[in-house]
């Protein structure tokens, strides 16, 4: 059955002095404020459209990776996943980093890496974010 979720966003004035918020509908985690300033400079208590994508693809790529690890038979004990999404004003969304730590036992380091490599291509998030480089540091440990 598809899932559909669901974010909206409000904004006030223009693109520099303007501000919004953005609300999570689905989930009703709450409204987080954005801005500008933010975006282009970094700015804290305030989200951006970068750390939302970061937290849906270190999200995405974890499932993928624990469902692989599953299936190859050494189930992941726990997977810490941080992504890291750049922006530069005027050029845009330059790419996203993925930093994994991962205790998992039972499984040598190469055969590791060619799962996770196979979740970094492959999990949705990745696969909607084809136009960025998109790379990966995964440790065992």
């Amino acid at each position: 059955m598809p899932v559909t979720s669901k974010a909206t966003t409000t904004w006030t004035g223009d693109l520099t002095e303007g501000s919004g918020a953005v609300e999570f509908v689905s989930s009703r985690i709450g409204t987080y404020p954005i801005n500008w300033k933010a975006r282009s400079e970094g700015e804290d208590a305030t989200t951006t459209p970068e750390e939302l994508i970061a937290a849906a693809h270190a999200s995405c790529f974890s499932m993928a990776l624990s469902n692989a690890l599953a299936e190859n038979g050494t189930p992941a004990g726990t997977l810490t996943t941080t992504a890291a999404v750049g922006f530069v004003p005027g050029k845009g969304i330059t790419g996203s980093e993925l930093n994994l730590k991962a205790q998992v036992d039972g499984l040598d380091a190469e055969t590791f890496a060619d799962i996770a490599e196979d979740a970094k291509k492959n999990c949705p998030v990745s696969q909607a974010l084809a136009g960025i480089e998109i790379t990966l540091n995964a440790e065992l440990v």
